[in-house]
C-alpha cells in the first residue's frame, strides 16, 4: 500500500540526493580537468592526469548507476571508498593551517556522512524503484 510506495519513493530520493554530488563533481572535473590535476598534484599524489580521469569516470558512472539503481551495492561501495579516501587525502584538517581547519573539518565530516549514507544503500539495497529490482 501507501507505506511501501512511500518507502520506495524515499529510497529513490535518497539515491538521487547521494548521487547528485558525485555526478556534478565528475562533470566539474571534466570541465576543469587542468584544475583537477593541479589539485591532485597539490597533495603530492603522482599521475595526476590518470587519477583525475579515474575519479571523474567513477563519479559519473557510479553516480548514474546509483540514480538508476543499477548494480547499486557495488556503485555505493565504490563511491563510499572513494569518499573516505578523498576525506583523508584532501580534507586532512588536523594537518592544515589554523584558518583552514574549521572548513576542512566540515568537509571531512561531510564526506564521512556521505560515505555513511552510501554504506546504508549498500547494506539495504536500492528499493523497488530500481533497475536491480526489475
Amino acid at each position: 500500500g501507501t507505506m511501501i510506495a512511500n518507502f520506495n519513493a524515499v529510497s529513490l530520493a535518497g539515491r538521487v540526493l547521494l548521487a547528485l554530488v558525485f555526478f556534478l563533481s565528475g562533470i566539474g572535473k571534466l570541465r576543469g580537468f587542468d584544475g583537477t590535476m593541479a589539485y591532485i598534484s597539490s597533495v603530492g599524489l603522482p599521475l595526476a592526469g590518470v587519477l583525475a580521469a579515474l575519479a571523474l569516470a567513477l563519479e559519473i558512472v557510479a553516480g548514474v548507476a546509483l540514480i538508476l539503481g543499477y548494480r547499486t551495492r557495488w556503485a555505493a561501495l565504490a563511491l563510499a571508498a572513494f569518499t573516505l579516501v578523498a576525506a583523508f587525502l584532501f580534507h586532512n584538517f588536523w594537518s592544515m593551517p589554523e584558518q583552514a581547519q574549521v572548513m576542512q573539518q566540515i568537509m571531512f565530516l561531510k564526506n564521512l556522512a556521505i560515505a555513511g549514507g552510501l554504506l546504508m544503500v549498500a547494506a539495504y539495497g536500492p528499493g523497488a524503484w530500481s533497475v536491480d529490482r526489475r
